[in-house]
């Protein structure tokens, strides 16, 4: 009988000290959530204001550091919203894509370039009364729609 009531409660305590380490973790995890939201990154419009007239261009090095060259390049007009992107290869441009963009400032139209700076397809978008994507369609450089894509939103 006195072993029963020792495992009795031998297995109490164990549950005990279990119940006591998973609530400190819910509350250091807690915390440390709590923590980083009040320090959050950089709001939406600090963003755009910080790329306003900005031209950001990303270069690779080879592992020894001798060689150096482009692999990225993006344009940000007044308003601080990108109007240009450039990719490049080790022989020169490979994909330069121009944004535009229409009174609400949502991206309206991309259109893309090849390497030899001709027009490889046109994407244009359209946008819910909310602001959000409804669709993208994807067209040809003669204008003929290639494919389309739709989004869907769910809570």
């Amino acid at each position: 009988m006195n072993l029963l009531v020792f495992l009795f409660m031998f297995k109490s305590q164990i549950l005990m000290k279990s119940i006591r380490i998973n609530f400190l973790s819910f509350f250091l995890v807690g915390f440390v959530c709590i923590s980083m939201a009040q320090s959050s990154p950089e709001s939406l419009v600090e963003k755009q204001e910080r790329r306003m007239n900005l031209t950001v261009r990303e270069y690779n090095t080879d592992a020894k550091g001798k060689n150096r060259w482009l692999d990225h390049m993006t344009v940000y007009n007044a308003k601080g919203y990108k109007i240009e992107e450039i990719e490049y290869a080790t022989y020169g441009m490979r994909e330069r894509v121009l944004f535009e963009y229409d009174s609400n400032n949502r991206c309206v139209k991309e259109i893309v370039y090849d390497d030899r700076n001709k027009i490889s397809r046109i994407r244009k978008n359209e946008y819910n009364a909310d602001g959000t994507k409804k669709a993208q369609y994807n067209y040809l450089p003669n204008g003929r729609l290639f494919s389309s894509k739709q989004y869907q939103y769910a809570k």
